[in-house]
């Protein structure tokens, strides 16, 4: 037959599939089951999985997250000042050479050696390399990523103080001084932590540090992949959500949720809480204004809701 030639060198064509070496036991195994998908924590190659050895191998703790990017710089003799004052967790200051010596530098070298930190002299071309070109007239700090906790070590820090969990999610908040501010207010009555989305909002840069006033490094500050999530799993933990909005149904002042487990959620400087958000939370809450102010920024909204509900739980 052509093309099944016996002489040395021939092809033999079989057809598709290969029929001579039969077809129907091939079939049946093919379609046999396989039994039920594995649980994505049981599959070696799925991120559920490395995340489950992550944590037997950590005793079973959820592992802390930090921020992926590198160490931040502060540059300039106010700037470096001002994160010195704030208890901003400093780890090297540099300093240029022959940069004059006037009082901000005074005190700062003053505040540098109280603290026990690590001054390095370099050039002036150096230092304009290391801050990529900033102003920064001799003087510079650099600092590092931030660590965040998890969302649910609020709920474990407010458990070991025997007291209800008071937890300030921000919505989308994107400038760092008005996280700061949050974070010094909560600190300041009581709550046990903050919850920042991971993408889309502000974290804790240098800017947050100093405006927090120090209080960042006293109060946790827990980074969300995905707000309404956590939201979620603060509520299936007993927890009531109830998010800031001007059109609240409540007036701050009639709140009877301050007493138990409760997360206050603030939204964004310019369009407040999204519609995700909103639709999660139990309650809107609304600050009672004079008609002639419309809204209040993130910062002060918070601080208002936060000493009300201080003074509602005394």
């Amino acid at each position: 037959m052509a093309g099944n030639s016996s002489r040395r060198g021939a092809i033999r064509k079989s057809g598709k599939g290969n029929p001579t070496a039969g077809s129907g036991g091939r079939v049946r195994r093919g379609l046999e089951g396989k039994g039920p998908t594995p649980k994505a924590k049981d599959r070696p190659n799925h991120k559920a999985y490395k995340a489950k050895q992550r944590a037997e191998k950590s005793g079973g703790q959820r592992p802390r997250r930090t921020r992926t990017s590198e160490a931040e710089w502060i540059a300039g003799r106010n700037s470096v000042l001002e994160a010195l004052r704030a208890g901003v967790p400093v780890t090297t200051v540099y300093v240029a050479e022959g940069a004059e010596r006037d009082g901000r530098l005074r005190e700062a070298f003053g505040l540098i050696a109280d603290r026990g930190l690590a001054v390095l002299e370099v050039t002036r071309g150096e230092l304009d390399r290391l801050t990529s070109g900033a102003v920064h007239q001799g003087l510079a700090a650099r600092i590092p990523a931030f660590e965040y906790a998890h969302p649910e070590d609020l709920l474990d820090a407010a458990a070991a103080q025997g007291v209800p969990p008071l937890v300030v999610a921000l919505d989308s908040v994107t400038d760092p001084r008005n996280l700061g501010a949050v974070v010094r207010s909560a600190a300041a009555f009581g709550a046990h932590g903050v919850v920042v989305p991971e993408r889309r909002a502000a974290g804790m840069t240098a800017s947050a540090w100093k405006t927090s006033a120090g209080a960042a490094a006293r109060l946790p500050v827990a980074q969300a992949g995905n707000l309404v999530r956590a939201l979620k799993d603060y509520q299936d933990a007993g927890c009531m959500v109830v998010g800031l909005a001007a059109d609240g149904e409540v007036a701050l002042p009639a709140l009877d949720l301050a007493t138990g487990p409760l997360v206050v959620v603030v939204g964004s400087e310019g369009k407040g809480l999204s519609r995700l958000v909103a639709e999660t939370c139990d309650q809107l809450v609304s600050i009672p204004m004079a008609s002639s102010v419309e809204s209040l920024n993130a910062g002060v909204a918070a601080s208002v809701a936060l000493y009300e509900i201080a003074r509602l739980r005394s």
